[in-house]
Formats: structure tokens, C-alpha cells, sequence
């Protein structure tokens, strides 16, 4: 289960409603959770170990619908499976023939995936504004409590779009996403955050 760890840091990372070119990224990343109630997107990851010296990229698509309910679905290079339907978040491996779940209050707390799922911005992370750097407006939101899964995230904007997010975790590993295809509060059918658990699979509640 090693390479599901970081499914709540990537989770985080979402694309922002357009915003008027060299605007406050930090407000737009306010105006995200405000405003943006569903979403749908591709996306793309890579992850580096701390020394920079390993990469692993993965993609896959995701949808999303406040306060509760998402759902994320690795294709490449290996197909994974994890929706949240508002009372837990479920993990489905193929490869390993198994499902684990959680309660969601538990597996979210000031987890970047808060963000996508409805958290309350102002008191679970610290938002500035940064200066500009190669050619993108960056915001960096940095969680209140020091004992949870990351360090830090950084949501880099050029011009009117998303252009990265970079999320550094406590081991100083960072993960660096880029997404495609965003549609922004749009109508999402209510099966997409209904989770069925597959005949003969192993199921661990956590």
C-alpha cells in the first residue's frame, strides 16, 4: 500500500477558476473554495524522492462535488481507484485485489484534499501570496498544524489558468501536478461518489 500514501497530497491540487492575468494567486485560491461547488479534470503527476535523484509519474482524471464527495482515478501506470462519498473514502488497488476505507473526517483533517473537499481555508492553512517566478504567480498555502502529512503547497498561475502545484511532504519529497480538460461547476451524476465494493476483494477498515 506504500504507493497509496500520497494520495491525499495529490488530492489537494486542484485547478482555480479563471482569473484576471497577475492577480493575488492567494485570493484566487480563496475565491476557489468559495466559488468552484464541482469540477471535473485530467491530470498528470510527478513525484521526486527528496534528493532528486527518482521520478515517478502517474495520470488520470478526477471529479469533485462540495462539501464531501470526490474521485480520483489513476489509469497510468497503474489503475487505482479513490472516492469519497461523503461519510468515508474509499481505496481501491486492482493490482493488489484490495479496498481499504476510512472515515472521512478522519482521512481528510488539514490534508491539502481538504481543499478539494470543502475544508475551511482560513482555519486549517496559512495562505500568502508569492513573488513571480518563471513566468508564474504563486500562492503557498502551508497547514496550521505541524503533525499532519505535508509541509507545504505551492499553486503556480500563468495568466488565467493553472499552471502547476508543487507539494512538499515532510520527508521532503515533492509531487508536482499539472491538469488539462478543467470544467468548473458543472452537473455531475451522484453515482460518480458511490463506491461499490468488487466481488472477492480484500476490505480493510482503517
Amino acid at each position: 500500500m506504500k504507493r497509496a500514501c500520497g494520495w491525499l497530497v495529490a488530492w489537494s491540487a486542484l485547478t482555480l477558476v479563471p482569473i484576471a492575468a497577475h492577480a493575488d494567486a492567494a485570493e484566487a485560491l480563496k475565491a476557489f473554495v468559495q466559488q468552484v461547488k464541482t469540477g471535473r479534470a485530467t491530470f498528470t503527476q510527478t513525484v521526486t524522492s527528496p534528493d532528486g535523484a527518482k521520478t515517478k509519474t502517474s495520470s488520470g482524471s478526477f471529479e469533485f462535488a462540495r462539501p464531501d464527495r470526490f474521485r480520483f482515478a489513476y489509469t497510468k501506470p497503474f489503475e487505482q481507484l479513490i472516492v469519497a462519498d461523503g461519510q468515508k473514502v474509499w481505496l481501491y488497488d486492482s493490482d493488489l485485489n484490495q479496498v481499504s476505507s476510512r472515515k472521512f473526517s478522519q482521512a481528510l483533517g488539514a490534508t491539502p484534499a481538504a481543499l478539494l473537499a470543502g475544508g475551511d481555508l482560513s482555519r486549517d492553512f496559512d495562505v500568502v501570496a508569492e513573488p513571480s517566478k518563471d513566468g508564474l504567480d504563486w500562492a503557498k498555502a502551508t497547514p496550521k498544524t505541524k503533525d499532519g502529512a505535508f509541509e507545504s503547497m505551492r499553486i503556480g498561475f500563468k495568466g488565467k489558468q493553472l499552471a502547476a502545484v508543487e507539494i512538499t511532504d515532510n520527508f521532503a519529497q515533492r509531487s508536482r501536478l499539472t491538469f488539462a480538460q478543467f470544467n468548473a461547476n458543472i452537473e455531475l451524476p451522484p453515482e460518480s461518489f458511490k463506491f461499490v465494493i468488487p466481488k472477492g476483494v480484500d476490505v480493510l477498515e482503517q
